[in-house]
């Protein structure tokens, strides 16, 4: 057999037979067909090693779901855990079932999961965190499979990404530094090179940064961290332990950092806030920790409504503007 894959065709050939008995054999009816030619039939799909084609199935089949692919980079992450929640449940309210795929940033293990759903027919595609844009875009060009990118992308591609302004975020929290807190010695905790971070949302940290740096008048130090807990744990440690005086305040670049700064924070011999001010983004909305985080809430239904939408067809008029939740965290009572 040459290259291409193997048709309905092909096996019925291979089995000297109809296209129409191979189809019984596949669907085990509607007509019935003899132990004999089954055997000859089974016996050319595992030479030819033949798949039916999801899609055409799909197609031909009547049914009242239809299936969406969703790639995030990191279920454990909250934020994209509430992103999966929301768009499940929208989907659902639309008769789609979502795919989910767990692409860890890995850009080969993106482009496996976005085939593998076009194997299985999906009607749209919505990736989250994208670390291969470039080419799961291709593929789904070549697949016609509708794509809509949400939060942040790696690699460059001619769509609108449903997404909040993250450089905005930044300049709220700044703000809210400076005109409510009268405090202008700000650190940053994140990285944002292939040398901070291989895998992780560097893309959306940088933007973060951007946007907390332009709202003072003076450089912003950065506190250079893989964007894990430990890794943010062990720099927030060593700068504090090197610098003198230590910052009035910190910003965290991810939410799922913020814990392990506030913890090297305190080991450090300091206090939350009443040394050091800590904010950051994200996070749930409820937060029964010792202290309130101070973070910037992206509106995430209404961001799963808009991607949604998008890939379905439909349109929303949400606003996807970033807010401000106050916290103790900061110094506010």
């Amino acid at each position: 057999m040459s290259g291409k894959r193997p048709t309905l065709a092909d096996v019925a050939s291979r089995a000297g037979t109809s296209t129409a008995v191979v189809s019984y054999v596949l669907n085990n009816g509607p007509r019935p067909v003899s132990e004999l030619l089954r055997s000859k039939v089974n016996r050319a799909i595992d030479e030819l090693n033949y798949r039916p084609d999801a899609r055409g199935r799909a197609l031909r089949r009547s049914r009242r779901w239809r299936q969406i692919g969703l790639l995030v980079p990191d279920l454990t992450l909250p934020l994209f855990g509430q992103f999966v929640g929301r768009i499940e449940v929208e989907a659902r309210a639309r008769d789609h079932l979502t795919l989910i795929g767990n692409t860890g940033y890995d850009p080969e293990r993106e482009l496996e999961f976005a085939t593998a759903f076009a194997e299985v027919g999906v009607d749209g595609l919505l990736v989250v965190g994208a670390a291969n844009a470039p080419q799961t875009a291709e593929l789904c060009q070549q697949e016609r499979i509708p794509v809509v990118w949400m939060h942040n992308i790696r690699g460059d591609v001619e769509a609108d990404i449903v997404r909040v302004d993250h450089a905005y975020a930044g300049e709220l929290l700044t703000r809210h530094l400076l005109d409510v807190h009268d405090c202008h010695d700000i650190a940053f905790v994140g990285g944002f090179t292939e040398d901070d971070v291989r895998h992780g949302d560097r893309e959306t940290v940088q933007q973060r940064f951007e946007g907390v740096a332009s709202g003072v008048d003076h450089e912003v130090p950065l506190i250079r961290t893989d964007l894990t807990p430990s890794g943010a744990y062990a720099a927030v440690s060593a700068f504090l332990n090197g610098a003198t005086p230590a910052p009035r305040a910190l910003v965290v670049g991810t939410y799922g950092q913020t814990a392990a700064t506030v913890r090297a924070i305190i080991d450090a011999g300091l206090r939350v806030p009443g040394d050091i001010r800590v904010v950051g983004f994200d996070g749930a909305a409820v937060d029964y920790g010792q202290l309130r985080l101070t973070a910037i809430q992206q509106p995430v239904d209404a961001l799963a409504r808009l991607a949604l939408g998008r890939l379905l067809g439909d349109h929303s008029d949400d606003d996807i503007t970033p807010t401000l939740r106050v916290g103790e965290t900061c110094g506010c009572a």
